[in-house]
C-alpha cells in the first residue's frame, strides 16, 4: 500500500484487518532503524488487550525474531526502535507529547476511540512521513472515527477502504462455520459481524445510541457522590455471564456520569477484588448490590476482602427492563452522561426494550448500571402510589 498520511480500514469479522496492519508494522521495523510506533486503543487496562501477542507472532512466523527483542511492556526494533503499546483515555495534552517522534500510530478497535482522543492524536503525530493507521468494524455513524473516514469531508491524504472475510484468502474453516451458523441463527446480528455494517439497535430499544453519544463527556466535573455497583453472575464458569461492575456518580450539578466499567468474569473473590479496587480508586462512597441476587453472599464476600466496607443493599421488586425504563428516561432527558467511551456496556443498552432484552446472556453491565442510577436518583425511580378508591372502605357504600 502506496504512503499515505491515513490509511484506514474497516470491515467485519474475518477480514484480516489487525494481520494486515501487524504485517506492515513488523515489515517497516524491520526495513527502517529506529522506526519508532504505538499501538493504541481507547481503553487499555493490560496488555492482553493490545496487538503485542499479535505482533509476536507475526515477527516469528516472518522468520525476524534475531532481529527484534520482545520485553514484557514493549518490543525493541533495529536501530535502536520502539514498540510501544497504550490507551487514549490515559493520555492528556501533555502526556501524549511524548509520541511526537513516532512513525506510526495503530489505532485498533478505532470504533471506541472518543473525539477528544482522536483530537489529540492527529496533530502529535508530526515525525516527517509519519502515518496514522486505522482499522475498526463500524458501530454507530455517529463514532468519531466514522464521521472522520466516512462523513462529508475525509481527509484528502487517506487510503480508506472496506474489507470483510469474502476478500481474505487465509479465511479458515474454522471461521466459516462461525459465519455459517451465525448466518442461520443470528440474522440481526450477521450484517454488522461479518460485513462491518452498523450495529443494529434492537426494536423498540429503549436507549438510543446517537442520544448516548450526544451526551457524552471527555472530562467529569467535580463530584458530589460516586458509587460502584455489581451485578453478579448466578455462577463463576467459563462461559458464565459476566459480574457486572459499574462506576457512576452525580456531580455538583446534579447531572449523572457513567465514570468506569469494570465488568469481568471470574470467581466470588475475583469480581469482589475488582469492584474494592474500583471503590478504592475513584473514592466512592459506597458499594450497591442487589439484596436478592445473593445479596447475603455478595456482602459477606466483599465484607471478608475489606471488613466495614460501606455497602447499599437494593432489592428488586420488578423485571429488569421494567427498572431499566426510569433510567433510561433520564438519559432521553439529557441528564446523564458518559465519561469515556464504554462499548460493551452501551452495546447492552441499546438491546433493552420495554418488552425485555434481545440480546445474548444476561445484561448484567446493564443491570449494575441501573443499580446505581437507581441509588444516585431516587425521586426518579420511586413508584407511584396505588390510586385508592374510598367507596371500597365503607362497607355497605351505594354499591353494596
Amino acid at each position: 500500500m502506496r504512503p499515505s498520511r491515513y490509511k484506514a480500514i474497516y470491515g467485519g469479522r474475518g477480514s484480516a484487518k489487525s494481520h494486515f496492519f501487524a504485517e506492515c508494522m513488523v515489515a517497516n521495523a524491520a526495513a527502517n532503524k529506529g522506526f519508532r510506533a504505538v499501538c493504541i486503543r481507547e481503553v487499555q487496562k493490560s496488555l492482553k488487550e493490545s496487538a503485542k501477542r499479535l505482533l509476536e507472532d507475526k515477527i516469528n512466523i516472518l522468520g525476524l525474531a534475531n532481529r527484534f527483542d520482545i520485553l514484557n511492556d514493549s518490543i525493541k526494533t533495529p536501530g535502536n526502535g520502539i514498540v510501544i503499546f497504550q490507551g487514549m483515555q490515559d493520555h492528556t495534552a501533555e502526556s501524549i507529547k511524548s509520541l511526537e517522534g513516532f512513525n506510526v500510530a495503530w489505532v485498533e478497535e478505532a470504533q471506541t476511540l472518543s473525539a477528544k482522543s482522536l483530537e489529540l492524536l492527529r496533530p502529535t503525530i508530526r515525525a516527517p512521513g509519519s502515518e496514522i493507521w486505522f482499522s475498526w468494524n463500524p458501530t454507530n455513524e455517529n463514532d468519531p472515527v466514522d464521521q472522520f473516514f466516512r462523513g462529508l469531508t475525509p481527509p484528502d491524504n487517506a487510503i480508506i477502504r472496506k474489507i470483510n472475510y469474502d476478500q481474505n484468502r487465509f479465511f479458515p474453516n474454522e471461521l466459516e462455520e462461525e459465519r455459517s451458523h451465525d448466518y442461520e441463527h443470528a440474522p440481526d446480528r450477521y450484517s454488522h459481524i461479518w460485513e462491518g455494517m452498523y450495529e443494529p439497535m434492537a426494536v423498540g430499544a429503549i436507549w438510543d445510541r446517537a442520544n448516548i453519544h450526544a451526551h457524552r463527556r471527555t472530562e467529569a466535573p467535580e463530584m458530589g457522590r460516586i458509587l460502584v455497583s455489581i451485578d453478579p453472575a448466578i455462577s463463576a464458569e467459563a462461559g458464565s455471564d459476566e459480574h457486572g461492575i459499574i462506576v457512576a456518580g452525580l456531580g455538583m450539578e446534579g447531572r449523572g456520569y457513567v465514570l468506569d466499567d469494570c465488568s469481568r468474569r471470574g470467581t466470588p473473590k475475583e469480581w469482589a477484588t475488582s469492584a474494592i479496587a474500583a471503590y478504592d480508586e475513584w473514592d466512592a462512597d459506597a458499594i450497591v448490590i442487589e439484596r436478592n441476587q445473593g445479596g447475603d453472599m455478595c456482602r459477606h464476600t466483599l465484607e471478608t476482602i475489606r471488613p466495614g466496607i460501606r455497602i447499599i443493599e437494593v432489592v428488586a421488586t420488578r423485571g429488569k427492563h421494567v427498572r431499566a425504563e426510569p433510567i433510561s428516561s433520564l438519559y432521553s432527558q439529557g441528564r446523564i452522561s458518559h465519561v469515556g467511551t464504554f462499548p460493551e456496556l452501551e452495546a447492552q443498552m441499546v438491546r433493552m426494550t420495554s418488552a425485555g432484552y434481545e440480546g445474548d446472556g444476561s445484561p448484567d453491565r446493564v443491570d449494575a448500571l441501573v443499580w446505581n442510577f437507581t441509588e444516585l436518583f431516587p425521586k426518579m425511580v420511586k413508584r407511584p402510589r396505588p390510586t385508592i378508591d374510598y367507596r371500597d372502605e365503607v362497607q355497605g357504600s351505594w354499591m353494596g
